[in-house]
């Protein structure tokens, strides 16, 4: 009895021990399950290798979501026409947490094609980013400056769409094939040849220079230099270096005892006294006095000599008239002084018959 006992128990703690454990797990993934998720998708127009469902969707290293799909879009859109009428293109389906990327229910978040098409327009886009050597891959969301292209679309997408742009590794690829295209379309035997030709005319040319007459005239001048550089009077430069550096040093020596001069010096004093006595002077308010006083007798000179201008004249001709008349005087003295004494000369004497 006892026996059953225990197997009851043990029967009875194994199931609460499921279901504290299930409790547990539905406590700890409650926030993840009930959590909104905003499903967005983009499309490729380039191999997705390395990308698989579950892959990490992240924004500039940072994950906020994981891809969900895989696909083509000729699967979902473009149902109306041929299959061989259909874009090829490669559709990807991610689901990201709105609140890693600033969304609020209050001012609208990435659940709305308005408000992601916004950002496509500030340069938002998907790409293709390989991570480290393993092969995988990863979404990358990110802006770019300025805004690439977009695939064009002619159906309106199910989710809000956010294109994508060329991975790193695809633009790489497409320049390398732009250069071995390059590449191929050079005549490399034309080059070649054009080369060959090169290398054979400089040859000739090379061959054709009179290398010894060269040399002697290189001799000859190298000879004439040197009889040139003996030629010259290096002591007589030497001498007059020294020389010049002896003026040198004693106009120095003349040039600090001047700065050295107390006379000097007091000059600069004096100079400091006067210019502290003349900013007395100007920060004197009587100075203010005396300029408006000026001021007002200069005016008063101009209103007298303006309302007077008339009688100055007449003045100026009475004193013109009374120097001439002076004139006159003086010139009539000179002949008849006896008339300025006297008065008027005798009248003449009469001759008889």
């Amino acid at each position: 009895m006892s026996q059953k006992a225990n197997y009851f128990k043990l029967g009875l703690f194994v199931i609460g021990a499921l279901v504290a454990g299930v409790l547990v797990l539905g406590i700890i993934g409650t926030g993840r399950f009930f959590e909104r998720r905003v499903v967005i998708e983009t499309y490729f127009k380039e191999s997705v290798q390395g990308l698989d469902v579950g892959s990490k969707l992240k924004l500039r290293g940072v994950v906020i979501g994981d891809v969900t799909k895989i696909s083509f879009t000729y699967v979902y859109y473009q149902l109306d026409l041929p299959i061989t009428e259909r874009e090829r293109f490669v559709l990807v389906e991610a689901q990201l947490e709105p609140r890693l990327v600033g969304g609020r229910a209050a001012a609208g978040d990435w659940s709305s094609a308005d408000i992601v098409a916004q950002e496509v327009e500030k340069g938002l886009r998907l790409r293709l980013a390989p991570q480290g050597i393993t092969g995988t891959s990863y979404l990358e969301l990110d802006y770019f400056d300025p805004p690439p292209p977009v695939l064009p679309i002619s159906w309106t997408p199910r989710n809000p769409y956010i294109p994508s742009t060329p991975s790193t590794v695809t633009a790489i690829v497409n320049a390398a094939q732009d250069i071995l295209e390059r590449l191929s379309r050079v005549d490399l035997e034309k080059t070649m040849d054009n080369v060959n030709r090169l290398l054979v005319t400089t040859n000739e040319r090379v061959a054709a220079i009179d290398t010894k007459t060269l040399t002697e005239r290189a001799g000859r001048t190298l000879g004439k230099l040197d009889a040139t550089l003996d030629g010259i009077q290096a002591k007589k430069i030497s001498d007059e270096a020294t020389a010049l550096l002896a003026e040198m040093r004693q106009t120095n020596a003349e040039l600090k005892r001047t700065l050295a001069n107390p006379a000097l010096q007091k000059i600069s004093e004096d100079a400091a006294a006067t210019m502290a006595t003349v900013r007395g002077l100007v920060s004197d308010p009587k100075l203010a006095k005396t300029v408006a006083s000026l001021e007002r007798i200069t005016g008063r000179f101009d209103r007298l000599f303006g309302s007077t201008d008339t009688d100055l004249a007449t003045t100026f001709e009475n004193l013109r008239a009374i120097t001439d008349n002076l004139r006159d005087l003086t010139e009539e003295t000179k002949r008849y002084p006896a008339g300025f004494f006297f008065g008027a000369p005798p009248a003449p004497l009469e001759r008889k018959p």
